[in-house]
């Protein structure tokens, strides 16, 4: 059993006992109003949690809110760590991933903020991963391995759910939200790709990429976790437009996209709920 996993779990179920969440959420740049929609919540920083580390980017809250919704027993994460603050932080990626599932959750839906990589997917939209690149050069896996939670080797051909994605689908359609879906490409950051990088992931079958998410589908895949994953657009990739790329236009276009996520994650808890 991973011994810092345990020792969160603990101390998290100290602060609401008798709470067994079912879905974990973790929020991107920009969507940490989401949190502010679960009830009956208790809030407690990172820096309180023992083996939790905060983020040091701006636009994550660095607090895990335990609370319903839409019913559902929820715990969800305001904030995550990228491998481009020490990658050191596999380990920590792990022990954040290894919590949740010791909490109960059996499923982890996930945000981001991504840059688009057509044309006719915009700042503001939403997009549905159904596979992932990982040009991140790392892997949380990466040393011993912990039977406890998974076998050394594990196949990655369904890393995101296909029930799930078609729930998610229904959902916005349900409200007649545009919801595209491709391939995200994860790369290390922290700068912004040049236009000849993105000519190359656009060759190699990507269609949107950012700095996250696709470490925790890796370690959520390895210990039995249903996944899913929603990227918030937050701009053209580079050489796309003439607009600079900057991470102050990605908090601002998440949050404009925060109101749009909502809605289609309400949407998808109702159907989840039953």
């Amino acid at each position: 059993m991973s011994s810092f996993a345990e020792i969160a779990k603990t101390y998290i179920q100290t602060q609401k006992p008798d709470f067994n969440p079912q879905l974990g959420l973790i929020l991107g740049s920009g969507l940490r109003e989401i949190a502010d929609e679960l009830t009956d919540a208790t809030v407690i920083p990172y820096a309180k949690i023992p083996h939790f580390v905060q983020t040091s980017v701006s636009g994550h809250a660095s607090a895990l809110t335990l609370g319903y919704l839409k019913g559902v027993p929820t715990v969800c994460m305001q904030g995550r760590i990228h491998y481009y603050e020490g990658f050191k932080h596999g380990e920590t990626i792990k022990t954040y991933i290894r919590t949740l599932k010791l909490l109960g959750i059996h499923t982890l839906l996930l945000t981001n903020a991504a840059g688009s990589l057509h044309q006719d997917v915009l700042p503001g939209d939403l997009f549905l991963i159904n596979d992932h690149i990982n040009f991140q050069g790392h892997n949380p896996l990466i040393g011993p391995n912990d039977e406890e939670f998974g076998p050394r080797f594990f196949g990655m051909e369904e890393a995101y759910d296909l029930d799930l994605r078609e729930q998610l689908l229904a959902a916005a359609q349900k409200s007649q939200l545009p919801l595209a879906q491709g391939v995200y490409a994860a790369v290390l950051g922290p700068n912004f790709e040049t236009p000849a990088e993105i000519r190359a992931l656009r060759l190699l079958g990507a269609d949107a990429v950012g700095m996250s998410t696709v470490p925790e589908v890796i370690v959520a895949k390895h210990c039995g976790l249903k996944v899913a994953a929603i990227s918030a657009i937050t701009n053209l990739a580079a050489g796309m437009n003439h607009e600079a790329l900057t991470h102050e236009g990605t908090l601002l276009h998440g949050q404009k996209a925060a109101k749009t996520m909502t809605q289609l994650i309400f949407n998808f808890m109702e159907g989840f709920s039953k």
